[in-house]
């Protein structure tokens, strides 16, 4: 089994949801994920931004607020889902994960919250949908003001498992609040989403939200290993547009809690992060060699 830092685009094709998880294991805290808004125009034309993260880094690339039944443009072009998740896994060489939000309906009376299309969110109708796309994964958290809880993201991992199967691995977790401040993150909620079937459990970087201090995070974390599950830092609080000095220093913090996997958001510029700041993050936790192998691989390896 190769690393996750040997593997070519070639070598994502072959593996299973089981191959992918022990590839990001045996690469020891050096996995970079970065995601993107699919909604969002591109930051240069002629090339997607989930290009641009792949080349400045990212190992793998989540797609943010796409929608299943709708169209996505992909150079002025309208696509279905499944044609642009397959011209983007084409483009970029990337193992390639979607968003699907748990969102509690009976919290959507909130007058702050926002209700999202059902392309969007983790039901049984998007995820039959779902099922026949060509993803290598699904993230259950939720975008601000979504109203999405800890108590229907597991409800929705138990879907999950029962429609998609083993096709996918799921990460499940939330980067922020979702507009639900009453929702805390608990060992206990832990390990409900383990138990329902969660692959790689997902927890916000501390210093990227109030009160998650690193002994928690670090006490979560060995939790998580213990039970044979992965750990997925994020940066979902718009600090993907911070300085490089932020961007580093978090990073180094992630490595030392023991993280398998690192995120990092899409708000730095238009639905992407600094790109500059996925190439000072990858720096960080694996150095110039693995990064430097990573931005320069051609996809038809």
């Amino acid at each position: 089994m190769k690393r996750l830092l040997d593997c070519y685009a070639s070598d994502f094709l072959e593996m299973t949801k089981t191959d992918k998880l022990r590839s990001i294991q045996l690469s020891e805290g050096r996995a970079m994920v970065a995601e993107t808004v699919v909604t969002a125009p591109p930051m240069y034309p002629g090339v997607t931004n989930q290009e641009i993260v792949a080349r400045f880094g990212a190992d793998l690339v989540l797609l943010n607020m796409l929608d299943v039944f709708g169209e996505t443009l992909l150079d002025q072009k309208p696509l279905d889902s499944q044609t642009y998740i397959q011209a983007i896994k084409r483009l970029t060489g990337r193992m390639i994960g979607l968003n699907l939000e748990p969102v509690d309906e009976n919290r959507l009376t909130d007058d702050h919250l926002e209700d999202i299309p059902i392309g969007r969110k983790a039901v049984v109708k998007t995820l039959e949908k779902v099922k026949s796309l060509d993803l290598d994964f699904i993230c259950l958290t939720g975008n601000p003001k979504t109203g999405v809880t800890h108590d229907e993201m597991i409800k929705s991992v138990h879907k999950v498992r029962e429609i998609v199967g083993e096709k996918l691995f799921i990460v499940a977790g939330k980067m922020h609040h979702a507009g639900v401040t009453d929702d805390p993150l608990t060992k206990n909620v832990i390990t409900r989403l383990i138990e329902a079937g969660t692959d790689v459990l997902l927890l916000p970087s501390p210093g990227t939200v109030p009160g998650f201090s690193v002994e928690e995070a670090a006490r979560f974390v060995r939790y998580v290993h213990d039970e044979n599950r992965l750990a997925m830092s994020t940066i979902g609080t718009s600090q993907e547009g911070s300085s490089q000095h932020v961007i580093e220093t978090l990073a180094l913090q992630n490595k030392q809690i023991g993280f398998d996997l690192h995120h990092i958001g899409d708000a730095g510029y238009t639905g992407l992060a600094i790109p500059e700041n996925v190439t000072a993050y990858s720096v960080a936790i694996r150095g110039k060699r693995h990064t430097m192998v990573r931005m320069t691989q051609a996809v038809n390896r």
